[in-house]
């Protein structure tokens, strides 16, 4: 039997060959059949989990709730340290120096990553502005949003704090952040659907020995990572919990 594996499409385009690393190095320890299949955005990715089409999956927080109520899907581990935050960015020379100078019908550029684009239109609240008083710039990831705000075409940016850091430096310097989240506890996770629910245990200690081992501490590498942490129940209902709340 085989199982499908995907990654939520927020992730960071440097780190593409280190998912495929991870999917082999992932089916020697368990000795499973997993295939890896990548989608090109959010959408496509959802259709395949509504279909029933996918097994374990590096989620985003904001499809989390829907993989664990609606499809049975369990947490398993977390990138050690890491969490999801976000930042509004501006054009360097850009004469806005706080949110709250921006105005209605400001152009905001973001990607369809949904947890971020919550957590930035949150901190663009106290310019006034919402998802009926901008005009939204669309794009297809976060160097487009940035090439948007470097072109003028932008007045502010929403950023996924990691992605931004991920940016050349030469990028970086002629742009300005203005705010950046510190919730601290939203973030992405590896879970697991119903099909391998008997696996569970098997697999996170697989994962939480990864970095003890010199090969496995070279894939973490290549993921950008330096080690994976248990996810339990209580902490995967409370981060959704959260982020119901921050979206009403």
């Amino acid at each position: 039997m085989s199982f499908q594996f995907t990654v939520s499409p927020d992730f960071t385009p440097d780190h593409l060959s280190g998912w495929y690393i991870f999917n082999t190095w992932l089916q020697k320890q368990t000795e499973l059949a997993i295939h890896l299949e990548m989608y090109n955005d959010f959408q496509s990715q959802r259709d395949a989990i509504q279909a029933d089409n996918i097994d374990l999956i590096y989620a985003n927080p904001f499809d989390a709730a829907m993989l664990v109520r609606e499809k049975g899907f369990l947490p398993l581990v977390k990138a050690e340290g890491a969490a999801d935050e976000a930042l509004i960015v501006v054009n360097a020379n850009s004469p806005i120096n706080d949110v709250a100078e921006l105005q209605p019908g400001a152009r905001v550029a973001y990607t369809e990553d949904p947890d971020v684009r919550l957590m930035g239109m949150i901190m663009l609240e106290p310019g006034d502005l919402d998802k009926n008083n901008i005009e939204p710039v669309l794009t297809d990831n976060y160097v487009l949003v940035a090439k948007h705000l470097l072109k003028g075409e932008a007045d502010v940016g929403i950023f996924l704090a990691e992605a931004y850091d991920d940016l050349s430096s030469m990028v970086k310097k002629q742009l300005r952040v203005l705010v950046r989240s510190q919730i601290s506890v939203i973030h992405h996770a590896l879970m697991i659907g119903p099909k391998l629910r008997d696996r569970r245990d098997e697999l996170q200690k697989i994962l939480l020995e990864m970095a003890a081992d010199e090969k496995g501490r070279g894939v973490l590498k290549a993921l950008g990572f330096n080690a994976w942490q248990i996810v339990d129940d209580e902490a995967m209902e409370f981060m959704i919990d959260l982020m119901d709340t921050l979206n009403t």
